[in-house]
């Protein structure tokens, strides 16, 4: 593997702004909106680790949990768990705020992999990660467990 760098030299925490062009008819955020959101700030978390260009490989499952209203704010946290050879797990959590309260709360998380690509365009080795907390340790056994569940998924 490529030089390792700590989980904390990528993370990404990306807010927006919920604009009337982001909402539906019921005023809500469209999950698409959100989702996009989600392979930004994941794909800026790839691209940090790695130093290179990126691509999405493929979104776990992605639950909403709450709604999101006109006017609110959404803060996304990206943060690579786990790397292999040339991809890269990326979590994804979002929160939303609403400003006039102040309240926050969880509004969806997800699993992103990306995988490196060299100037030829074909996947390249990506560092590996160092992991300095409990929650970077934790987050990189977990993701292990979700990437054995995708590769055996993946030859069904």
């Amino acid at each position: 593997m490529a030089n390792s760098k700590p989980v904390s030299s990528s993370q990404v925490i990306m807010t927006q702004l919920v604009l009337p062009s982001h909402t539906n008819a019921l005023g809500s955020v469209f999950g698409g909106t959100i989702m996009s959101w989600i392979d930004i700030a994941a794909a800026i978390a790839a691209q940090r680790h790695s130093n290179k260009d990126v691509v999405t490989a493929s979104i776990d499952r992605l639950d909403f949990v709450a709604p999101v209203y006109k006017g609110w704010v959404v803060n996304l946290k990206a943060s690579v768990n786990y790397t292999s050879r040339t991809s890269m797990e990326i979590g994804v959590r979002v929160d939303a705020e609403d400003p006039k309260t102040g309240e926050t709360f969880h509004t969806a998380s997800a699993y992103s992999t990306f995988v490196a690509l060299g100037a030829n365009g074909k996947p390249i080795e990506v560092p590996g990660l160092i992991l300095e907390t409990e929650t970077d340790r934790r987050r990189f056994e977990e993701a292990k467990k979700r990437r054995e569940i995708r590769l055996m998924n993946k030859t069904k």
